[in-house]
């Protein structure tokens, strides 16, 4: 019943929000004399703060209408390109001149894990320039009927491996975080069963390959707690009336919340911050704050065959790294990668995915040719910086196109990429 008692909370303080937002309009107008006021400004940054503390954020937009492309401003527009109840797949089309060669096409697989998509808007935006850019757009789980079935693990692996059908030969795969593991899944299986559509290169950013290196606090918790802890104390029933009522559900609230409480002094300081901006009519610094939370406070529920198969095959049993895990009674054989070159990517200061954790797969897969591995660690950056921010854009980004770019099947060379090379402190 708790989903439906966070539910019920939310609908009754609707008329409290909405007054307050009456109050902000009121003490923000600038024909009330109190809005240029120490005290109407205070009056007005309160009622803002209420409302944006009890809303429910909606899925934010990517909202990326333009790119440069050759040094020219091209239009970007969103197309889906592939679909299926839990994901669509949404290419950004630009309109680059008729019979300009091709660029690289990149499989862009953001995270299943509570935020949507549109939380990788920088990655895409600083990839556009150089790639024919798809990302998974993950589907709310309470919005899905139950009469779609389920969703598990092994369906996402099922879901990569179709997209890259889809896409055809010579397509580039981008893991961010979370579908590290189910991406080098479907890759390994692929190349078990020997398919033409294979990706050209694998990029893995922060992702928990083997979580027994460096362990996070994200990490121990799974092991201290084990999967039947996380059953039976953060499953729910998707509340009346969405459209996935009954369907089981890891809420999206309470991953939100677990993220928030370990970083709970630096949310707290940055919403009093926002107030002082607001009073002092600081509006730059409060638009940023605004930005930042409406996509960060966003939150969707994922399913809950879904959470404790991840939960319980990467974070408890750490089935890929001791070579345990298998794909609808198929073992998953990293070894068996042979003609997809790998590129990973870690953060000095990642408290998600710890330092090592995503190198581990070159570990994993020791048939790729020594010549097309390649690793950088970013220094400076936490979990986030390692996909978005001035230092992925100026640090990561030119490698990453550097990397695929080489290895692409028309383009490939026999060496390294000279910039995937460790960053200088």
């Amino acid at each position: 019943m708790f989903y439906q008692l966070y539910e019920l909370n939310h609908a009754a303080l609707q008329p409290a929000r909405l007054y307050a937002d009456a109050v902000r309009l009121l003490y923000t107008n600038p024909l009330n004399p109190f809005s240029h006021t120490h005290w109407g400004r205070s009056v007005a940054a309160t009622a803002e703060l209420f409302e944006r503390t009890t809303r429910r954020y909606g899925k934010p937009q990517f909202g990326l209408a333009k790119t440069v492309v050759d040094w020219k401003n091209v239009e970007v527009s969103e197309k889906t390109v592939w679909s299926r109840p839990f994901c669509n797949l949404v290419r950004f089309e630009r309109a680059v001149p008729a019979g300009r060669k091709p660029d690289p096409k990149l499989l862009i697989v953001a995270p299943m894990s509570g935020h949507y998509a549109t939380l990788l808007r920088g990655t895409v935006e600083a990839m556009l320039p150089y790639a024919d850019v798809h990302i998974t757009d993950w589907v709310d789980a309470r919005m899905v009927p139950l009469s779609d079935g389920s969703f598990d693990l092994d369906d996402y692996i099922d879901y990569i491996i179709d997209m890259l059908h889809a896409l055809g030969p010579d397509t580039h795969v981008m893991a961010v975080c979370q579908p590290s593991v189910p991406v080098l899944a479907a890759v390994a299986l692929m190349e078990t069963r020997g398919d033409p559509f294979v990706p050209s290169t694998m990029t893995l950013m922060g992702g928990p390959i083997d979580t027994r290196r460096n362990p996070t606090a994200v990490n121990l918790l799974a092991e201290e707690k084990g999967i039947d802890w996380f059953r039976d104390n953060v499953v729910m029933q998707a509340p009346w009336p969405v459209p996935g009522f009954g369907r089981e559900v890891y809420p999206g609230f309470l991953q939100l919340s677990g993220f928030m409480s370990m970083n709970l002094d630096r949310h707290i300081i940055a919403h009093k911050d926002f107030f002082m901006h607001l009073v002092k009519h600081d509006g730059d610094n409060a638009e940023k704050h605004r930005d930042f939370y409406d996509e960060y406070l966003a939150v969707m529920d994922l399913t809950a065959e879904f959470y404790l198969q991840t939960v319980d095959t990467v974070f408890v049993r750490h089935a890929l790294p001791k070579g345990e895990m298998t794909h609808r009674g198929v073992a998953v054989d990293p070894s068996a990668i042979r003609n997809v070159a790998l590129f990973t990517v870690e953060g000095e200061n990642d408290d998600i995915s710890g330092l090592g954790q995503t190198k581990a797969a070159h570990d994993l897969c020791v048939n790729i040719p020594a010549d097309r591995h390649a690793h950088y660690m970013q220094p400076a950056v936490g979990h986030y910086g390692v996909f978005n921010g001035s230092r992925f854009r100026s640090e990561i980004v030119p490698r990453i196109v550097d990397f695929i770019t080489s290895y692409g099947r028309q383009t490939r060379v026999a060496v390294k990429p000279r910039l995937v090379r460790a960053a200088k402190r």
